[in-house]
């Protein structure tokens, strides 16, 4: 059988092993037919209707929001923080829905709380189902092999979002490296995987991929032709990362934005642009301190509503369209969760992008992590094939002494422990 009547067995399989996932997506693939002008009107009936939807079904909007309005003004409306969340969750869950018996997820507590959220298999499909249309951007179509490196030990056990297995594998055309652990046995067996599954894309965590880019460049493993894109999510992408990626796996890397609780916000295009998934989530942009926070609203939880959520991350949208033809606004991402700001001894928070540029060129390092826990240092942890010379490690210490006020402390250790969901965290301030 060729390829291409695979493919088309594969997706008409994978359509009716999951039919709700394969109608969302069509609705959201004819969603963005419509003009810039009918998207954000719809945008705006979609955003009335779970404002409604939240006062006259949960215990916690009711509260917040009063009696449901059509003349309200959102941007008044209170914004939700990861506090209230954990503080309020039962409360925050729709009318109708056991909390004892409804599922709970858990994001991977970068913050060092872990947050919770209730979801289901509705929820499941529809956050599939925006996958797929965001994987569509690169020209990949349903039925054409993924191959996923993943960090998160849950979703990658039976049950979890990429823990399927065997015949199911087969159907979706898609399979999970699980990714818990990186080591140059690992790496060099992933590499050779590639070359005999022949996937169309590659998915996963930032620093994995690009690690394991490095190793492909470093070895000059040659890399299947079939690629066609590699879609980073979960963390942070820098533009070192990408070079890397682009370089070993000769395709273009598409940077994702969305989260465990809130998926699908926003998707890079092939033209390099983020596009905001306007039929899927309403995105505000607020100044805070050096950076402007993004504010979350999902248009389409009717099971746990959050309003205004303050997600943590930066970034800011931006006017125009894009060349691609998207009808979907665009925005902008920062480098910085909310709790990656570094406290200097004079009262400034420091931009991550200050620390991540330091180690640029140093070649023997292989990761590091920018840490503080206390006023006035902050200690760089270093895994390296060989120590810093002692010249450039001065000039390093010089440097960020003159800049923050900080005194920084190196610290070569022989790994770095990732979070929870399996991230690598570059810059943590835990003040």
């Amino acid at each position: 059988m060729g390829a291409g009547a695979l493919r088309k067995l594969r997706r008409w399989l994978h359509r009716r092993q999951r039919p709700a996932r394969y109608t969302h997506l069509d609705g959201l693939l004819a969603t963005q037919a419509l003009s810039r002008e009918q998207l954000l009107r719809k945008q705006q009936d979609d955003l009335r209707a779970i404002v409604r939807f939240a006062a006259e079904n949960t215990n916690y909007y009711h509260d917040r929001f009063g009696p449901p309005s059509d003349d309200f003004d959102f941007s008044r409306l209170p914004i939700l923080t990861k506090p209230d969340v954990i503080a309020h969750l039962a409360n925050l869950l729709a009318r109708g829905h056991d909390p004892l018996t409804t599922p709970i997820g858990y994001t991977g507590g970068s913050t060092g709380k872990p947050l919770a959220f209730y979801y289901n298999d509705a929820k499941h499909e529809l956050m599939r189902a925006g996958m797929m249309r965001s994987y569509m951007l690169s020209g990949w179509q349903p039925g054409q092999k993924i191959l996923n490196f993943w960090g998160a030990r849950q979703d990658t056990a039976r049950g979890g979002i990429f823990g399927s297995s065997g015949w199911d594998d087969f159907i979706a055309a898609e399979q999970t490296l699980p990714a818990h652990e990186i080591s140059t046995g690992k790496l060099d067996a992933w590499a050779h995987f590639i070359r005999r599954y022949r996937p169309v894309l590659l998915q996963g965590y930032a620093s994995i991929l690009a690690t394991l880019a490095g190793h492909v460049i470093e070895h000059r493993l040659a890399m299947p032709a079939s690629l066609i894109g590699i879609f980073s999510t979960a963390e942070m992408l820098d533009d070192e990362q990408r070079a890397l990626m682009e370089r070993a796996f000769g395709c273009k890397v598409f940077n994702q934005y969305g989260s465990r609780e809130i998926p699908n916000i926003a998707c890079e295009c092939r033209h390099g642009n983020m596009h905001v998934f306007t039929d899927m989530v309403f995105l505000e942009s607020q100044g805070w301190p050096n950076e402007d926070q993004l504010l979350v609203t999902a248009l389409t939880n009717r099971l746990m509503p959050m309003i205004r959520y303050a997600i943590g991350d930066s970034g800011r949208l931006k006017e125009g369209e894009c060349s691609c033809g998207s009808p979907f606004p665009l925005m902008e991402m920062g480098l910085c969760r909310q709790n990656d700001l570094v406290r200097a001894p004079d009262g400034r928070r420091i931009h991550p992008s200050y620390f991540n540029r330091l180690l640029y060129g140093l070649t023997q390092v292989e990761h590091y992590q920018f840490v503080q826990d206390e006023p006035g240092k902050i200690v760089l942890r270093l895994v390296a094939s060989a120590p810093l010379d002692p010249a450039i490690a001065d000039r390093l210490r010089a440097g960020v002494r003159r800049d923050t006020g900080l005194e920084c402390a190196l610290d070569h250790v022989k790994a770095i422990e990732r979070t929870v969901s399996g991230k690598h965290r570059f810059v943590i301030s835990r003040l």
